[in-house]
């Protein structure tokens, strides 16, 4: 029968025993797990807040509200500026009134006048020098009336005005029309949405890149990669907060400049109105003491006439001092209309407090959270410098406790590349030649009992 030779590949004898060193060291390590305490030396640990980062807090909690009294004064003070334009209003209109009387004063004695025009022409043949003197007062006292009938416009319109700007003022000024509220940009909120968007965009760059950096470095998804996106998304929040707040503050101040403008410009024109009114006063006070003074001289001709002469210049004496009552109450309208106006200044002083009042309780505000904002930063990197100590610590416990696990490692590392260079060990084995079942059979049984040498 023809012989057959078979070829058996084996490791080199001292590679084998390395093997199983390395199988005996890798049990030994396996059947040897971590105590409770290496365990703990390695566990994640979370650096508690610094004393800076809980005064932070507390001043926090403590802040809140601190403008509250600033408003209350400024609220009281507009109060008092709403009363004190309320009073001015109430006293324009009864200077109205008065000027109203006046007028009518003046439209009696202009119709005494007129009977007294009609006296005197019956007396035509004695008196003929006194009517023009007599025609004149008569038209000027008209004019006066009409004049002093003009005033009642400028007032009336200056009380309107006066009305606008105290729908400005006062406490119950919030909503509405002629509140802080209407003078608000329509566009206010879409700013504010496009502005924190693009914060937003900014935010989750700068987080990806924390991320992408803690990859380079071989610490993703660890402790440290936790604690920077904490502390990104904590400052990100302040800021957002911040940028929210800013530019709701600065609609605010826009509508309320806005809002006073249109206050300073109502008062204004009011003013404005009660000039004009007292000058047109004046114009008709002298056009009355005008033809006051041409009835004195129609009283020296109709002394030379008769009776009905008399009679005429006696009524036109009566016209002549209402219209002096008229002059006295157009005065008094006059004075009533300057303490308006005094009162008015006065309203428009208590509002400015009041506004002095807002923005120093603003600027407060301001200022402790500065301080708040500076505590918390110092703080947190305090906390950061003591986590980043937790850390080097705990890596180095870790390094510690796996060293026998990655120095087998490169031990297993190194017999790996060492088999490979080495090669195997040959032996040659001749038997007879078999049938196939048989050869098949003993083939079979000779890499059993190589196997089972290799194991052992």
């Amino acid at each position: 029968m023809a012989e057959e030779i078979i070829n058996i590949n084996r490791p080199a004898p001292y590679i084998e025993a390395l093997g199983k060193k390395y199988s005996e060291g890798l049990q030994q390590i396996i059947n040897q797990p971590f105590t409770a305490t290496e365990l703990a030396s390695i566990a994640p640990q979370v650096a508690p807040q610094t004393n800076l980062q809980k005064q932070a807090t507390q001043l926090t909690g403590t802040g809140i509200g601190s403008y509250q009294p600033f408003v209350t004064a400024a609220q009281q003070a507009g109060t008092t500026a709403g009363t004190g334009l309320g009073l001015a209003q109430t006293g324009l209109g009864i200077a109205g009134q008065e000027l109203t009387g006046a007028g009518t004063t003046l439209g009696t004695a202009g119709t005494q006048l007129t009977g007294a025009q009609q006296a005197l022409g019956t007396a035509a043949g004695t008196t003929a020098g006194a009517q023009p003197f007599i025609g004149a007062a008569g038209t000027g006292l008209g004019q006066a009336g009409t004049t002093l009938g003009g005033v009642s416009p400028f007032i009336s319109a200056a009380g309107t005005g006066l009305g606008t700007a105290a729908g400005l003022t006062g406490t119950g000024a919030g909503t509405g029309v002629g509140s802080i509220s209407s003078y608000m940009s329509p566009y206010q909120q879409q700013v504010i949405d496009t502005t924190l968007a693009e914060f937003d965009k900014q935010a989750a760059a700068r987080q990806q890149a924390i991320s992408d950096q803690a990859v380079a470095l071989g610490g993703f998804g660890g402790g440290r990669e936790g604690v920077l996106q904490s502390e990104y998304q904590t400052q990100s929040d302040k800021n957002r907060a911040a940028l929210q707040a800013q530019l709701q503050a600065q609609g605010f101040s826009q509508a309320q400049a806005a809002r006073q403008a249109d206050l300073q410009n109502q008062m204004a024109l009011s003013q404005g109105q009660l000039g004009l009114g007292s000058a047109t006063g004046s114009l008709a006070a002298q056009q009355a003491a005008l033809a006051q003074g041409q009835l004195g001289l129609g009283s020296a001709q109709l002394g030379l006439g008769q009776a009905q002469a008399a009679q005429a210049g006696q009524q036109a004496g009566m016209a002549g001092q209402r219209a002096s009552l008229a002059q006295a109450q157009a005065g008094f309208a006059g004075q009533r209309g300057a303490m308006s106006g005094q009162q008015a200044a006065l309203a428009q002083g208590q509002l400015g407090l009041g506004q002095f009042q807002t923005g120093l309780g603003q600027s407060l505000q301001g200022f402790q959270g500065t301080d708040i904002s500076r505590a918390g930063q110092v703080g947190a990197a305090d906390q950061a410098y003591a986590q980043a100590v937790f850390e080097a610590q705990r890596e180095a416990n870790r390094q510690k406790l796996y060293e026998p696990m990655e120095r087998f490692g490169f031990f297993g590392t190194g017999l790996g590349n060492l088999s490979g260079s080495i090669g195997g060990q040959y032996q040659f084995t001749q038997q007879p030649g078999a049938s196939p079942l048989a050869q098949a059979l003993g083939l079979g049984s000779t890499l059993a009992g190589i196997y089972g040498n290799i194991k052992t």
